[in-house]
């Protein structure tokens, strides 16, 4: 996985080892490490510590708290996909007498199944899992505070109810399922629920003062698929390879670009933010980039995962305090630095291997109303349509064997569009989901509902 550190310019390398080391420093942390994967290649790593000739490398674990979600959602997705269950499905069908049951696996996958952030009783990071051995512990009397599908509320209790619901499924423990069914397959050798040496150990950095305090290390017990996982930045490199490109040992390209579409009603504060959450990923615009992953913190530890999947540069960063050093804003600024001194280089084009004549005579402009929209053939087999300038309704369709398209995204996601032609064979329109698009605007003769006027295009005069 790792490559030559003179895959990127060194210009780029010490801005990287900058970046890094002005977080360690002002985040008073013990230690820092990062990596950064570009092309499906793992080409930086860098690290910081307060021990004098001591570094942590790629292979040195920490505990990533919350990108564990990631993780299992892989796992349910995963369900999904072999037609167990359907994300539409409440949580009552498979996983009965929650108190939860309303709520579908897409809404707790999205955190907006109406379930409260954290389990009742003492702070479940800083206690042992022992003392909530059963989901109705977890869960609580009351479950639900908010209405089911309504809002986006960031809940653990929700990833552990979906961590049971695998289990359900499997009919084994979700520690089992997750080694056999992600890590292995996808070579995480040094991902597991319990540390092996060599590991960092967690700490608290005392904000008035350059003193610290060791955190304890709980088993989670119940409470795991929401945040157990320890792993290192050369695991997670491979993990962002994964969710970037998807593996079919795992989950097939289409699924994970599944996971990173936006699924959750945002906060009007996250719209603001540019913030959004997918299926088990979090989703940011910034730097004029879009930006998926996941950020994880437990009592000692901080951990993100950052995405640029337009840019193909992913960025890790781990560190083991409480708090200190903003590692989702340090994740970003690893993916800018990249990407912006280095940009990516496209691949070369290609002309397309063959076409269909039927298709290709539908290339070019059309006229929805009096508005211009292009049609394009696209490397994949399928067509594009939208606006020839500015801004407006936009998306890729996929050729069905009929030969009809199907929306891929946007405002026409899941559409249908349609040729249909005239007696002798020619073309007459395109239809959209009822929209007629025609060759020219409001011609004399074309069907477009409600008709031409019969005086046709004429001057004020």
């Amino acid at each position: 996985m790792t490559t030559p550190q003179e895959e990127l310019l060194p210009g780029t390398r010490r801005a990287l080892t900058h970046r890094i080391a002005v977080a360690q420093a002002e985040g008073r942390t013990p230690s820092l490490v990062a990596a950064v994967v570009r092309g499906g290649r793992t080409v930086w790593h860098g690290a910081r510590t307060s021990v004098d000739g001591h570094g942590p490398d790629e292979n040195v674990q920490y505990r990533i708290g919350s990108i564990t979600k990631t993780f299992t959602a892989v796992l349910v997705l995963r369900l999904r996909d072999e037609g167990v269950l359907d994300l539409g499905d409440p949580l009552e069908k498979h996983l009965p007498g929650t108190g939860a049951g309303e709520a579908t696996i897409a809404q707790l996958l999205a955190h907006a199944g109406g379930l409260a952030a954290e389990s009742p009783g003492p702070w479940w990071e800083r206690t042992p899992g022992s003392l909530r051995p059963e989901l109705a512990d977890v869960l609580g009397e009351r479950p639900l505070l908010h209405p089911v599908g309504r809002r986006h509320h960031y809940s653990n209790p929700g990833y552990t109810v979906l961590g049971a619901l695998v289990e359900k499924l499997r009919g084994a423990a979700w520690e089992d399922v997750l080694r056999r069914e992600v890590l292995e397959p996808l070579g995480l050798e040094r991902t597991a629920t319990r540390p092996s040496a060599p590991h960092a150990g967690g700490w608290a950095v005392h904000p008035w003062a350059d003193v610290m305090l060791a955190e304890p290390v709980e088993d989670l017990g119940r409470m795991a698929p929401a945040g157990q996982l320890w792993s290192t930045t050369g695991d997670l490199a491979r993990f962002a390879v994964f969710l970037t490109r998807g593996d079919d040992k795992v989950l097939g390209a289409e699924t994970v670009r599944e996971m990173r579409a936006p699924s959750a009603p945002a906060e009007a504060s996250d719209v603001m933010d540019g913030a959004a959450y997918g299926l088990g990923l979090q989703l940011q615009h910034r730097d004029g980039r879009l930006l998926v992953g996941h950020s994880g913190s437990l009592p000692g530890f901080l951990a993100n995962l950052t995405i640029g999947v337009e840019d193909d540069v992913a960025a890790v960063v781990l560190t083991n305090c409480t708090s200190g050093p903003l590692l989702g804003g340090l994740g970003a600024d690893l993916v800018r630095i990249v990407a912006e001194a280095e940009p990516r280089i496209p691949e070369p084009w290609r002309p397309l291997p063959e076409v269909d004549p039927s298709v290709l005579e539908l290339a070019g402009q059309w006229y929805w109303g009096t508005q211009a929209f292009a049609l394009r053939l696209t490397s994949d087999g399928g067509v594009s349509l939208g606006p020839l300038s500015g801004q407006g309704r936009r998306s890729r369709f996929r050729a069905n064997a009929d030969g009809t398209w199907t929306g891929l995204e946007g405002y026409y996601a899941g559409e249908l569009l349609r040729v249909v032609r005239r007696p002798d064979g020619t073309v007459s329109h395109l239809d959209l989901g009822s929209f007629v698009f025609t060759r020219q605007p409001y011609e004399e003769g074309d069907a477009v509902p409600g008709g031409v006027h019969p005086e046709g295009w004429r001057g004020i005069g």
